[in-house]
């Protein structure tokens, strides 16, 4: 089930150190819906058709100075229908100190007031994207997550077939874990999907006949990582003598997150695999793949050459 988030307005002071120049009756009850924000620009000069009140709006150098160039009574008219809209906040770059124009709109309307000491394009950008990762689509799905040369492996499986002795493996060989027996996913961008660890089970591994260990304690704090992307997927699989698996590797398999295609590779296990190793090489083998070069094709261009090489001698 794919969840859905929402950030407090008070959230977003706290985050970005932001001043709070007025605080309306309902300032901490304030949530933001929708991670983009806007500058008004052509609202105040009385454009509003495509206007989104859901948004946070950032007034700049340039939206101040167009207000400055205005009589009181035009400025308190603009405010006046600008906070009427009723949006989340309305937050001044650059330190600006809004005019009492504005101050007497903002309680008329009883809409919050921040002022913020960054540039305006950097404030959009930092806020923009914390919203973005904040209200990112996302879902909880059970499996390790660990780090294998850079690459975010995801291991899924059966409970019992051994994801969490192979994490504790792939520690001893010097990887990362990220999170085990839940991963919750966010879908940042149309192809990127980031894992993490829920808060209450971070840096924790359930061994069975072990209990529960804490890998940051027992490994270092080298041996976890908070969040890394999801590169491939790894469904690990009980040995079934009756299924037919890739020699090759010719096909490359998907698994679909968040409407997101991940590379798959399955592998089956029986006693005395190394799978840790098996691991490694799959990381390392998808990592050869993004970066275009494919061993199964060129294997199998190489036996084709050969064939062709025989045939015409024979011919």
């Amino acid at each position: 089930m794919i969840e859905t988030y929402s950030v407090p307005l008070t959230t977003l002071v706290n985050e970005f150190d932001l001043e709070v120049a007025f605080a309306a009756t309902d300032y901490n009850q304030v949530r933001l819906t929708v991670p983009e924000v806007s500058r008004p620009g052509l609202q105040l000069a009385g454009y509003y058709d495509h206007f989104d009140p859901m948004r946070l709006q950032i007034l700049g150098n340039a939206e101040s100075s167009y207000l400055t160039k205005l009589n009181p009574a035009q400025r308190s008219a603009v405010y006046d229908r600008l906070f009427s809209y009723k949006f989340p906040a309305l937050l001044l770059s650059r330190n600006g100190v809004p005019s009492p124009e504005c101050l007497v709109m903002a309680k008329k309307h009883n809409v919050t007031l921040l002022r913020s000491q960054n540039p305006t394009g950097s404030i959009i950008t930092a806020v923009t994207t914390y919203l973005n990762s904040a209200m990112a689509p996302r879902i909880t799905r059970h499996g390790v997550l660990m780090e294998i040369y850079g690459e975010g492996v995801l291991l899924v499986g059966e409970s019992g077939i051994g994801k969490s002795e192979n994490a504790i493996e792939l520690l001893k060989r010097g990887h990362r874990l990220i999170a085990d027996d839940a991963v919750e996913i966010k879908k940042l961008s149309g192809s990127l999907l980031m894992g993490t660890a829920p808060e209450l089970i971070r840096d924790y591994v359930e061994l069975r006949g072990i209990g529960i260990i804490n890998v940051a304690k027992l490994f270092g704090m080298g041996a976890v990582k908070q969040e890394n992307a999801i590169d491939l997927v790894v469904n690990i699989v009980r040995w079934n003598s009756q299924e037919v698996y890739d020699r090759l590797g010719m096909e490359t398999q998907y698994e679909e997150i968040l409407g997101v295609k991940v590379p798959m590779n399955t592998i089956p296990i029986t006693p005395g695999r190394n799978l840790a190793v098996i691991l490694e090489v799959a990381a390392m083998n998808n990592r050869q793949r993004k970066m275009g070069y494919n061993p199964a094709l060129e294997f199998t261009e190489q036996i084709n050459r050969h064939f062709d090489q025989n045939m015409g001698g024979a011919l």
